[in-house]
């Protein structure tokens, strides 16, 4: 044999050695879920649900969802609709035109003029799906989505879902808010701080209004001002507006302040939160055609439509909200009920921030003294002070309330280590037996 074949024969190709596929891990995440941690409203739920099995019994004012029924011509329009051939296939993408058509007979007199439903509306499912889709829409990787603090924390998902990059800018709490009842009005935004967050890749900013969880709703110069920004910096706005029924003092919506900051300008609405029905998952994005064609064309790709019957329950409810005298009486019953329980605050001496919408309250807890040999969990005693403050008044007291800093980044947090949030959208008898149990906190303090 020759020596380049004998050569040859001895050379072995490099190959590169791939392991058979059940030798790799198919359950390896993607990196978009993979370091998502258990959300606030699983560790308060399953704290309250551990309680309960105990044996104690556990008023649940942590999650906004509504203790009571919507109203019966909502109901009754929802029964009517499932026995509706037409109701119970898919809609179009777009949303139900009844439904969309009923929204801008609704919201044309808010917004200055008349809405077009076949292209300005899009109906999604749940509010939180539409801004899925107004980020799907918009945002590219590495864009940049700037978001105060604190925040609903579906945004910061939904941010990430879609690519982009998440900019905080905080909301700072009134410097007596540990001693005094402030106003939510008195948290405030600093102006030159939002316009120093602002770079050449910032694609969108965020605003809540009325806010979640604070309260506030902006004033018309604070949304002026926010807006300018936007148009200068040609950035778009997503407001969402799910508590836009629930003001207890002038409410402006953003995208009415101009021409030039409408035409930037996404609003997220919400059926849940209007009509008392936060399971039907209906919800909306209102803006100009050329911005909810691309919202309207990932809602499409993410779901493609939303549920077909209580679309029309909400249509019909829109329809007969004003002759029920809906609003103003649903408005009245919610500041009702906040001002039901925040007595038992004015009661104790522990202040909080009294809010201008919506129906959540912050309450300052800093009076209150748990015990220094007192055994939380690792989950929990890694946490700030109002995760700890949570799981106390479960165990404790019998009350669950959500600890705010989950709404904020841990830059951030100590703004809000001494805060609880409660819901107040129970029955009233819910709210007072709540109170009951709340007047233990005298033993702490």
């Amino acid at each position: 044999m020759s020596l380049p074949a004998l050569l040859l024969r001895n050379i072995r190709p490099s190959i590169p050695r791939i392991l058979p596929k059940q030798m790799r891990s198919v359950t390896k995440p993607a990196a978009r879920v993979a370091t998502q941690a258990k959300d606030i409203w699983t560790i308060v739920n399953e704290a309250a649900a551990a309680a309960t099995a105990s044996g104690n019994t556990i008023i649940n004012l942590g999650q906004g969802f509504f203790g009571y029924n919507p109203p019966q011509f909502i109901l009754n329009a929802a029964k009517e609709a499932l026995d509706r051939v037409d109701c119970n296939q898919y809609s179009p993408t777009q949303g139900r035109l009844r439904l969309r058509q009923a929204l801008s007979d609704a919201y044309s007199p808010f917004f200055g003029r008349k809405l077009d439903p076949a292209t300005e509306i899009v109906i999604t499912t749940g509010a939180n799906e539409g801004m899925l889709s107004a980020f799907m829409g918009f945002i590219e990787e590495g864009d940049e989505v700037i978001v105060m603090e604190p925040f609903f924390d579906q945004y910061i998902s939904n941010i990430q879902m879609a690519g982009g990059k998440v900019v905080y800018v905080p909301l700072h709490p009134p410097a007596k808010g540990d001693t005094e009842v402030c106003s939510s009005a008195d948290w405030t935004l600093d102006l030159a701080e939002l316009e120093r967050a602002i770079t050449e890749r910032t694609r969108m900013v965020v605003i809540n209004t009325p806010h979640n969880p604070i309260g506030k709703v902006f004033s018309k110069e604070e949304l002026t001002r926010i807006g300018e920004l936007c148009v200068k910096h040609n950035i778009l706005i997503l407001s969402d507006e799910v508590y836009d029924r629930l003001f207890y003092v002038p409410f402006t919506r953003i995208a009415t302040l101009s021409p030039e900051i409408r035409d930037l300008t996404i609003t997220v609405g919400s059926a849940g939160k209007n009509f008392y029905c936060t399971g039907w998952r209906v919800g909306w994005l209102i803006g100009r055609p050329e911005l909810i064609k691309y919202a309207s064309a990932a809602h499409t790709r993410i779901c493609y439509s939303s549920v077909s019957p209580l679309q029309e329950a909400v249509a019909i409810g829109f329809e007969q909200a004003d002759k029920e005298g809906f609003w103003e009486s649903s408005k009245h019953e919610m500041k009702g009920k906040m001002d039901r329980l925040n007595e038992v605050w004015d009661e104790l001496g522990l202040p909080f921030t009294n809010p201008e919408g919506g129906y959540f309250v912050l309450v300052n807890m800093s009076k209150v003294k748990m015990p220094e040999d007192y055994q939380f969990p690792p989950h929990v005693s890694s946490r700030p002070r109002d995760f700890q403050l949570s799981w106390f008044l479960i165990k404790e007291i019998g009350v669950a309330a959500i600890p705010p800093t989950e709404f904020y980044t841990k830059a951030n947090e100590k703004e809000a280590e001494n805060y609880l949030r409660f819901a107040v959208c129970k029955d009233d008898d819910v709210l007072e037996a709540a109170k009951v149990k709340l007047r233990k906190l005298k033993d702490y303090m």
